[in-house]
C-alpha cells in the first residue's frame, strides 16, 4: 500500500521503516530540512537497535524514502500517519499545535479520498478535532476519514515492538477505512481490536498509567524492603511470576522518566479531571515516583555527607538503556541535582553522550565506562544498560578515593559486592 509517515522521531521513523519492510511503499516527512537530509543520505538522527540496517535496506530496496513535504507525501498516498511530538504543557494538558497544523496542511493538499490516521499519542476526542479541522480547511471538499492507532512502541526495543506487536489497535468512525487499516496490519500477524475512535485514543493512556503504576508500586515496595531488610529483586519475583501481575516493569529503581510515561500520566489525570474525575490513585504514582528520587539523593548525601566539591562519576545518562532519548531522564535530572549541590562529574553512556550534552554542558565526559571512576569519591549507576554489568570493578575500586558505588539500578548482587570491598548502596534491598 502507499503510506506516508508525517514526522520522523522514535515513532515515525521505526513505524514507516517496519512498514516499508513488510512491502509497504512509504514516504516519511518531516519539516527539519536537515534531518530530511541526513536521512536522505543515509544518516540517521536517533539510536535504536536494528533501525539502521532496516532504513538503509529499505530505501535501497526503493520503499522508503523521506521527503520535507507535507504536500508530497499527502498526494502520493492512500493512507497518512501523524506520527508528530505532542508535548506537555505546563498544567498537564497536551500541547495539540503540532496536530492541529498538520491536520491543515492534510486538507490543504488533499484532492481524493484518504484515511488520516492519528499514531501520536492524543488525548481523547481528538480525533473529531482533526477531523473538524480537515473539514474546515480542505478546499477540495473531498471525502476522508479520521482514524486513531495508538502505537506501544518501547525505545530501546521499538523494532522488535513493531514487527511482533502485542495488539494493533484501530479506533474508527465508521467502517470505511477498516479494510485498509487491516490490510496495512496484515503482515505483522497480531491480534487487530477494532473500536470507536474515543475508546482507542484512551487505550494508550490508560495502558502507559498502568504500567507507570506497575514501576511506582515497586519502588514502594522497595522502600519497605529496606526497612524491613528484605531484598526487593526476591519480592518481585515472588509476586511477579503469578500470571496475574507478571514480572515486567516490576523494577525498582530510581524511578520512570522518558518522553512518555511522565507526560502520558499528566495527561490521563488532566483528561479525567476534564471529565469530571478526578484520578487520585495516578496522582499518588506520580508522588511516589518523585519521591523515589528524592530519597536516592538523600542515600548518597548521608553517605558522603557534603557533596560540595566531591567528584562523583555516573555511569548512564539516557532514560533508559538501548536509546540515547535523555528527554525527561532520571539519570540526568540526578546528574543536575548533584551539581546544584557543588558535586563535579565525570560521566559515560553507551549512546546519549552528545544528546546530554545542552542538559549538562559542565561535565567531563569519559568515552570508556571504566574510566569514570578515576579520581572520584564515588561511583553511581543510573542508567540500567547490560554494558555496566561487565565493569572492571577492580579497575573502578582502585580508581576511587573510597570504595563506593550508589547502584540506581540495581545491576549488581550486594553479598557480591560486600565480599569485593565495596560499600554498596542499592535500591530496596
Amino acid at each position: 500500500m502507499k503510506l506516508s509517515i508525517i514526522g520522523t522521531g522514535y515513532v515515525g521513523l521505526v513505524t514507516g521503516t517496519c512498514f516499508a519492510e513488510v512491502g509497504h511503499h512509504v514516504i516519511c516527512v518531516d519539516n527539519d530540512a536537515a534531518k530530511v537530509k541526513m536521512l536522505q543520505a543515509g544518516g540517521i538522527p536517533i539510536y535504536e537497535p536494528g533501525l539502521e540496517e532496516l532504513v538503509k535496506k529499505n530505501v535501497a530496496a526503493g520503499r522508503l524514502k523521506f521527503t520535507a513535504s507535507t504536500a508530497e507525501g499527502v498526494q502520493n498516498s492512500d493512507v497518512i500517519f501523524i506520527a508528530v511530538p505532542t508535548p506537555p504543557q505546563p498544567d498537564g494538558s497536551v500541547d495539540l499545535s503540532y496536530i492541529e497544523r498538520v491536520a491543515r496542511d492534510i486538507a490543504a493538499a488533499m484532492t481524493s479520498y484518504k484515511i488520516v490516521v492519528d499514531k501520536s499519542t492524543v488525548p481523547v476526542k481528538t480525533g473529531e478535532k482533526v477531523t473538524e479541522t480537515i473539514k474546515r480547511y480542505c478546499t477540495a471538499k473531498t471525502e476522508f476519514d479520521v482514524v486513531s492507532n495508538p502505537e506501544f512502541l518501547r525505545e530501546g526495543f521499538a523494532v522488535g515492538d513493531l514487527m511482533k506487536p502485542d495488539r494493533v489497535v484501530i479506533g474508527v468512525g465508521s467502517q470505511r477505512p477498516v479494510a485498509a487499516m487491516t490490510e496495512i496490519y496484515t503482515p505483522f500477524n497480531a491480534p487487530i481490536i477494532v473500536t470507536d475512535i474515543n475508546s482507542a485514543e484512551l487505550i494508550k493512556h490508560a495502558a502507559n498509567s498502568f504500567l507507570a503504576l506497575k514501576i511506582s508500586y515497586i519502588n514502594a515496595i522497595a522502600t519497605v524492603c529496606e526497612a524491613a531488610g528484605a531484598n526487593v529483586q526476591e519480592v518481585a519475583q515472588g509476586i511477579g511470576l503469578d500470571e496475574r501481575i507478571g514480572r515486567r516493569f516490576l523494577n525498582a529503581g530510581i524511578g520512570f522518566g522518558g518522553s512518555c510515561f511522565p507526560k502520558d500520566l499528566s495527561a490521563f489525570i488532566k483528561i479525567s479531571e476534564q471529565v469530571g474525575y478526578e484520578f487520585k490513585l495516578l496522582k499518588e504514582v506520580q508522588r511516589i515516583n518523585a519521591d523515589q528520587m528524592e530519597r536516592f539523593v538523600k542515600k548518597i548525601t548521608d553517605t558522603l555527607w557534603v557533596l560540595k566539591d566531591k567528584k562523583i562519576g555516573v555511569l548512564g545518562l539516557a532514560f533508559k538503556q538501548n536509546t540515547d532519548d535523555v528527554r525527561s531522564s532520571p539519570a540526568i535530572d540526578l546528574c543536575q541535582r548533584l551539581l546544584k549541590d557543588g558535586a563535579t562529574l565525570r560521566v559515560h553512556d553507551p549512546k546519549a553522550m552528545d544528546k546530554a550534552k545542552s542538559f549538562l554542558p559542565n561535565v567531563t565526559y569519559v568515552d570508556d565506562m571504566n574510566a569514570v571512576a578515576e579520581g572520584c569519591d564515588a561511583l553511581v549507576v543510573a542508567t540500567e544498560w547490560d554494558e555496566f554489568k561487565q565493569l572492571d570493578l577492580a579497575r573502578a575500586k582502585a580508581g576511587l578515593t573510597h570504595p563506593i558505588m550508589f547502584d540506581g539500578r540495581n545491576l549488581f548482587d550486594p553479598a557480591a559486592m560486600e565480599k569485593l570491598g565495596w560499600i554498596y548502596k542499592s535500591v530496596g534491598r
